[in-house]
């Protein structure tokens, strides 16, 4: 079985995110970035998969700028096979990313395709069920277990009114949970043979897809601060405040 993994660039989870003084958009200059976590998953259970003797070959991509490459490094260094890095130095839409991927599938056939349930900086969660549509593939989504039968996979998935298990024909798409499992460390003798193992370069503008954005982001600014709380000394005025001021019950 091959596995395809999808992953992203992004700040780190722990940097304060601060917004450019003209509310073009969010600064990066200078801010350490590291792999969506959900990916991460994503990258770990595709490894698990391979350590078990149910894949043989596990395959990187990601899309983005020169520096991108570190993502895919680190995955390599994890235990990926091989990897590959589509161009491009703008910002591409959710939809674009999907048909990006699409190519890259047709043209390396995998069994599965790993994705991180949703990117912590755009917060879209739709790139993965926009791959299986436009593959017309199933899919599990916000999979936080993973069963593998002969020619199907067995998801339990998170949902809102508790967990849901499928089972799904192969080839399939899986985005992952951060309850999926917990990703290692990759070790300095991993890291310096990921050094040496390939990396396939493409640009995006050369698939022949269609990856103009949709929509015009017009400005972004910090959300308001919240106002400190007060203390009552009563439930009869917490209920009134909360009738009568808040207006929630």
């Amino acid at each position: 079985m091959k596995i395809l993994v999808a992953v992203k660039r992004v700040i780190d989870y722990n940097v304060q995110i601060r917004v450019k003084e003209d509310g073009s958009g969010v600064n990066t200059d200078n801010v350490k970035m590291s792999t969506n976590p959900p990916d991460d998953n994503a990258i770990e259970e595709a490894v698990k998969l391979k350590e078990s003797g149910k894949a043989k070959e596990i395959i990187a991509v990601t899309i983005g700028g020169e520096k991108a490459q570190e993502t895919l490094r680190k995955a390599l260094a994890v235990g990926a096979d091989r990897a590959i890095h589509v161009k491009s130095d703008n910002y591409i839409e959710p939809l674009g990313i999907a048909k990006i991927l699409k190519k890259i599938v047709e043209k390396e056939k995998p069994d599965l395709v790993f994705l991180g349930k949703q990117a912590i900086d755009d917060d879209c969660n739709q790139t993965g069920q926009m791959l299986a549509g436009l593959l017309s593939w199933p899919q599990g989504t916000f999979v936080s277990k993973i069963l593998h039968k002969d020619n199907a996979i067995e998801v339990t998935r998170e949902t809102d009114e508790g967990l849901e298990t499928i089972e799904i024909n192969l080839p399939a798409i899986i985005t992952c949970d951060l309850r999926l499992n917990e990703p290692r460390f990759s070790s300095l003798p991993n890291i310096m043979k990921a050094k040496k193992k390939p990396v396939e370069q493409l640009n995006a503008k050369d698939l022949g897809v269609d990856i103009a954005n949709r929509i015009q982001q017009i400005k972004v600014e910090e959300p308001p601060k919240r106002k400190g709380g007060i203390k009552v000394s009563s439930v009869a005025e917490l209920v009134s405040k909360l009738k009568n001021e808040a207006k929630v019950i």
